[in-house]
């Protein structure tokens, strides 16, 4: 059993940034960890994923060169860093994992292990 616990979220001006952080009971490296978001009426959509072996990161295309995700194996906590942050990045975002398989996934459903979610707000 894993649980993580995330943390970092927070109201923001448009163009601003946030760290949202992801601790883990488990190692970080045996698994494949992800962030999802989740606005209100919206279904939850993914954001980025790292590998546990080996740490190549992918991101939704709307995402890549603004949030960068990073992992700290021995701390076993996974970093998601958002920039240039816009009004319709605001939502609940929650951290997931599951064992580190042969494929990675951008649904949520094969992932077995959620966060309680962190509200992130951004203003314009």
């Amino acid at each position: 059993q894993v649980q993580l616990v995330e943390s970092g979220g927070g109201l923001v001006q448009a163009g601003g940034s946030l760290r949202l952080s992801c601790a883990a009971s488990g190692r970080t490296f045996s698994y494949d960890m992800a962030w999802f978001r989740q606005a209100p009426g919206a279904e939850r959509e993914f954001v980025a994923a790292i590998r546990g072996n080996g740490g190549s990161t992918y991101y939704e295309d709307s995402m890549k060169g603004r949030f960068t995700m990073s992992s700290d194996n021995a701390e076993n906590t996974v970093y998601l860093h958002m920039n240039n942050l816009k009004p319709e990045d605001t939502a609940v975002y929650y951290c997931a994992a599951r064992l580190t398989g042969r494929y990675y996934y951008r649904t949520p459903g094969p992932y077995d292990y959620w966060g309680q979610g962190t509200q992130v707000t951004v203003s314009s």
